[in-house]
């Protein structure tokens, strides 16, 4: 009798076993240039299976659609339907008539890979998930993900949901171009909603593989072990999606291989191609048109923070720098340079170091200092002060006046006001430093070639942990958001590194 009862479980046990592979995907793979879109490696690219959780990448996209056109805001709470409390895991274990934030379900969505998250943002956004998922699909369709359809918000193996390794990363692709400014959320380890603490369910593949800075993983029996990522190395962004993989350990070696084979093949240096607007239909209005320019930092009205490094396009011949209407000759610059070292050198003498950490003091990322990004807490309101700097400085007298504001105090370097403008919450960083002098001397260095472009912007200056080193970080704070993106898209034009902060989601 025993025996006939181990003998029973063993073939259970067995059946169970053949049952979970006989549905488990077939494999699928793509690689893709994220600048250009130029295809670098594909396999079984077409084949229409389960995404699992990738789905939550185009519930996210709409959500931050929905954030920008300004139909939702981050601090709006939600009223969490039973449906929605009713998901399995993943899930951040929402009660029915729970009041959250639109900040919290967007971060369990993301980090956590939280379906009853995803659904409560679909349900927000149509009214319904079924209505919702019908948006999903309309946006695949625009977005050129032709093989694509969505049955939920958040990936739950559902009949006719749908998609492909080329529709995923043409959507990774958009999720990052389209609004770069969120793209920090899938870079951390951990988070903090109004349910606690959160782990991202990608931080062993993020932590791992170098460069890697997101984007979403996927589960469910019927799909395996999805992972569409990204990863910056230089100036090269390699996206890819791997479908139907037998477990973490084996998706994320696989990822890592084909990541290191779309870094072999892109070249080093590439223009961001420029995406097709999207028509995107608003609930109960007229439709939302998402216009991707050729780099992210150009489009205007970003809410949120980029990542580190805008992408650059190729390298030109610097061009003859300007202030306003009157042309500074480059051979000036190397003499002022030395001008502007000698005076910050006088300076470091008087630096008083706690008013400038209190001054350039910034807001950390959930992840702390391993964060991608680190959003900039709004400046104080402060007068401005009486420097005489303004937007239409001759070129003659603006080096001795940029050169006089190197001279003074460095707790009042940290908030020298460009010209006088709204002060606003928007931040644009030009890179990280290995001293605070490098970092002193490439703002001002900027803010004489671009004063037009940086009107009403205060320099700032941060200290952060890199690798076990402190670096400093060189921004331009107080700006607005079309003046930040402006700033940075003339910035870039000129193959100078820059991105664009604001405050953090």
């Amino acid at each position: 009798m025993l025996k006939n009862i181990t003998r029973g479980v063993i073939l259970a046990l067995v059946a169970s076993m053949w049952a979970g592979f006989a549905v488990a995907q077939p494999t699928a793979s793509f690689v893709m240039d994220a600048r250009t879109g130029e295809v670098l490696y594909a396999r079984n690219a077409d084949l229409r299976v389960h995404p699992a959780s990738l789905t939550k990448m185009m519930t996210l996209y709409l959500a931050f659609v929905e954030l920008e056109a300004g139909r939702i805001t981050l601090d709006q709470q939600v009223t969490i339907s039973s449906h929605a409390a009713s998901m399995p895991p993943s899930e951040l274990g929402l009660r029915t008539g729970q009041k959250v934030s639109v900040r919290t379900l967007i971060r369990g969505a993301a980090i956590r890979s939280a379906n009853d998250a995803a659904t409560a943002i679909g349900e927000l956004i149509s009214g319904s998930e079924a209505a919702f998922a019908e948006r999903m699909t309309q946006a695949a369709r625009e977005m050129g993900m032709r093989n694509t359809t969505f049955r939920n918000a958040n990936g739950l193996t559902a009949n006719g949901h749908l998609s492909t390794a080329r529709d995923m990363t043409l959507l990774g692709q958009r999720l990052f171009r389209d609004f770069p400014q969120y793209y920090n959320l899938f870079s951390r380890n951990t988070t903090e909603t109004e349910m606690g603490t959160i782990y991202n369910t990608n931080r062993r593949f993020l932590s791992a593989y170098r460069g890697a800075d997101g984007i979403k993983t996927g589960y469910t029996s019927a799909a395996g072990y999805n992972l569409t990522s990204s990863a910056q190395r230089g100036q090269e962004r390699i996206i890819a999606t791997f479908l139907g993989g037998t477990s973490v350990n084996q998706r994320n070696q696989e990822m890592a291989r084909l990541l290191d084979l779309g870094f072999n093949r892109a070249p080093s240096r590439a223009a961001n191609v420029q995406l097709a607007a999207l028509h995107l239909p608003a609930p109960g209005q007229s439709e939302t048109v998402i216009a991707t320019r050729a780099n992210p930092a150009e489009r205007p009205n970003r809410q949120e923070a980029l990542v580190r490094t805008a992408s650059r396009p190729a390298h030109r011949t610097a061009p003859t720098l300007r202030v306003a209407e009157n042309t500074i000759p480059a051979a000036a610059i190397e003499a002022e340079q030395n001008a502007i070292s000698a005076a910050l050198v006088a300076a470091d003498a008087a630096m008083n170091v706690a008013a400038i950490e209190a001054a350039s003091r910034v807001e950390m990322g959930d992840g702390g200092d391993d964060d991608i990004v680190i959003a900039a807490r709004r400046p104080e309101r402060r007068p401005p002060l009486d420097t005489g700097v303004v937007a239409n400085v001759p070129a003659e007298t603006a080096s001795a006046e940029l050169v006089a504001q190197a001279e003074q105090p460095r707790s009042e370097q940290a908030r020298v006001v460009v010209a006088s403008a709204a002060i606003g919450s928007w931040s644009v960083q030009l890179g990280a430093f290995s001293t605070r002098d490098k970092a002193e001397r490439h703002l001002i260095q900027t803010a004489l070639a671009q004063m037009e472009s940086l009107n009403g912007a205060t320099r700032d200056i941060s200290s952060t942990i890199v690798n076990g080193r402190t670096m400093f970080r060189a921004r331009f704070i107080g700006m607005s958001g079309d003046a930040a993106n402006r700033a940075c898209a003339r910035l870039v034009a000129l193959t100078q590194e820059c991105l664009v902060i604001a405050p953090q989601i």
